[in-house]
């Protein structure tokens, strides 16, 4: 067993508890937490963890959504406009996959480790970053993504799902959790959609899709118009939408452990079907700035589950929860800044256990896997209900990053 005590333990469950001068005791599993003296009582023998001046231990952060397979894009892709963007990805699609080696992967993935992350939602599209995943020392929800809307084309592209979801389901066990996603309404075909869904149903999986991310996507869906209709033209010869966004939410029905990314061109009656098929919306706040100049409204979002995600290095030049956090704080100005960082926190921990559909993550509840993170800010925390604030504006990574009990920091 650990003990750890620090000068504050954040548990980040609903009440946002927070434990001052205590100690965390666990192994794989969190056994308990209770002040210092009480902990030194029960176990008389032991040595206790003292973690340092201004120490904090807190959930490790769960990533609910990020892309691993552009990873090696620094400066090649254009911003500020999604189908600029979408383009730019085209033009360099080929080039930015193959120099995203899995040693690039790795070295990502361990970065990740040591700025606090334990878990991740990893969308795949191609499969190729699957290995690294699975050698990984994080805890990783590994959705096959599914995209393809030419009818003539869906046989094949089923086939290859199908394909590359078994491989997945070939290495689960408890670190490694296939999931499924479909890339988002404009590019999955209905059909496709249904049949991935009977999939997910039939085997317990959690299931992500992107909605809403852009007015481009908006403004096709609903009216067969806007900017998209260049892209859907040339590329796909197709001239109309396949759905409606309300039809697509539609398709979910009965569908459990989902989570929505973006949705920040949702409008009220969207937001209601999500929060009506009791699913999580998954924020990315970095990415949203750059590829569309928006942001999600937090204040529309009474009763639905709120996760964080960085998205990937496609639409992010960080993979650092720290940071997605730090610029989130900025951006939503028009929340109060000590609730809105306890928001944070928690949509960052347990938040994302919910979207990745993970019961005893996300939280330093007892009995939940011991997955979390230690660090030290620089100066006393004079009030308790500035911590989270002032966490997410002076911490940049952890000290130690505890994954089923280990620190997997070497």
């Amino acid at each position: 067993m650990e003990f750890l005590s620090a000068d504050w333990i954040i548990t980040c469950d609903k009440e946002f508890t927070i434990h001052k001068d205590s100690t965390i005791v666990f192994d794989e599993k969190i056994i308990q937490i209770d002040t210092n003296e009480k902990i030194q009582e029960k176990y008389p023998d032991v040595h206790i963890q003292y973690q340092g001046v201004n120490s904090v231990i807190m959930p490790g952060f769960i990533n609910a959504h990020v892309h691993l397979e552009f990873s090696a894009n620094k400066t090649t892709l254009s911003y500020g406009n999604f189908v600029k963007w979408l383009f730019s990805v085209i033009e360099h699609r080929e080039d930015l996959i193959s120099n995203a080696t899995k040693e690039l992967i790795d070295k990502e993935l361990k970065n990740m480790i040591r700025n606090g992350t334990t878990t991740i939602g990893a969308i795949s599209s191609y499969g190729f970053d699957m290995d690294s995943c699975k050698q990984s020392d994080l805890n990783v929800v590994y959705f096959t993504e599914a995209l393809g809307s030419k009818s003539d084309m869906i046989d094949t592209l089923f086939l290859d799902f199908k394909e590359k979801l078994n491989s997945a389901i070939a290495l689960k066990d408890d670190k490694f959790i296939p999931a499924v996603a479909i890339h988002s309404p404009y590019s999955t075909h209905p059909f496709l959609v249904r049949e991935i869904l009977k999939i997910a149903k039939d085997k317990d999986l959690a299931i992500s899709s992107h909605f809403m991310e852009s007015k481009a996507e908006n403004d096709w869906l609903n009216y067969s118009k806007g900017e998209f209709t260049t892209f859907f033209n040339n590329f796909l010869n197709q001239k109309t939408s396949l759905c409606k966004p309300y039809e697509f939410l539609n398709l979910f029905k009965n569908h459990t452990n989902l989570s929505f990314t973006h949705c920040v061109q949702a409008n009220k009656d969207e937001i209601k079907q999500i929060k009506d098929l009791n699913a999580t919306i998954i924020h990315c706040v970095n990415s949203n700035r750059l590829l569309n100049n928006t942001k999600l409204d937090l204040n529309n979002l009474d009763n639905i589950n709120l996760a964080i995600g960085t998205d990937g290095l496609s639409s992010n030049n960080s993979l650092n929860m720290f940071d997605e956090l730090r610029n989130a704080l900025f951006m939503h100005c028009d929340i109060d800044i000590d609730l809105l960082a306890q928001k944070l926190l928690i949509a960052a921990t347990a938040g994302g256990a919910i979207a990745l559909g993970l019961k005893n993550k996300g939280s330093l509840d007892i009995n939940n896997d011991a997955d979390l993170i230690t660090f030290n800010l620089q100066d006393k925390v004079i009030n308790q209900e500035t911590l989270a604030q002032n966490i997410i504006l002076h911490i940049k990574r952890s000290r130690k990053t505890y994954i089923k009990g280990k620190n997997a920091i070497s």
